[in-house]
């Protein structure tokens, strides 16, 4: 499985997800910024997509939803162990009220892995990430626990970014 994502405007993310009805697309929006997510079996339709392999899954995406990714540069020398740390937390979110999906996503044109969650609302993901024993869970995981012995394996920050997503009736 793949995930293609491009940017646009939101007009144009709507209008390219609404020609390709029989595809599996999320138009997000983060403020001024959007995103149309494309997951695949096959090829995608969009012309420059960031590409990536999905190597870790839970859960099937929803077309309404709140997205967390979590952007993680890593080297070619730390990608095992990166990989490894993650496939290990695939399930731990199932339970988690308000939970939806994760999707742990190989660039396959850049160094920067996106560790994707959906939840149905903010409120669940803010509530998870605060509580404890969560918290310290969500701060090890972000930490990258097992791995932070050898921080070498990061070629810069890691960064967040979060996206609303809402369906095709939503639109008009």
């Amino acid at each position: 499985m793949y995930i293609f994502t491009t940017s646009g405007t939101t007009t144009f993310m709507e209008s390219l997800r609404d020609k390709h009805p029989h595809e599996r697309m999320i138009a997000m929006q983060a403020g001024a910024n959007s995103l149309l997510l494309h997951e695949t079996a096959g090829k995608t339709v969009f012309q420059t997509p960031r590409r990536y392999e999905v190597i870790g899954s839970s859960g099937a995406l929803n077309d309404v939803g709140y997205f967390v990714w979590n952007h993680i540069p890593v080297t070619d020398e730390g990608r095992p162990i990166f990989e490894h740390h993650f496939k290990e937390r695939t399930h731990t979110l199932d339970t988690e009220p308000g939970f939806i999906a994760f999707r742990l996503l190989r660039p396959l044109n850049s160094d920067t892995y996106i560790v994707m969650t959906e939840w149905a609302a903010n409120t669940y993901y803010t509530r998870w990430k605060n509580a404890a024993p969560h918290h310290e869970e969500y701060l090890s995981g972000h930490a990258i626990a097992g791995v932070d012995s050898n921080p070498h394996i990061f070629t810069s920050a890691a960064s967040v970014t979060s996206y609303i997503a809402k369906s095709k009736e939503d639109d008009v």
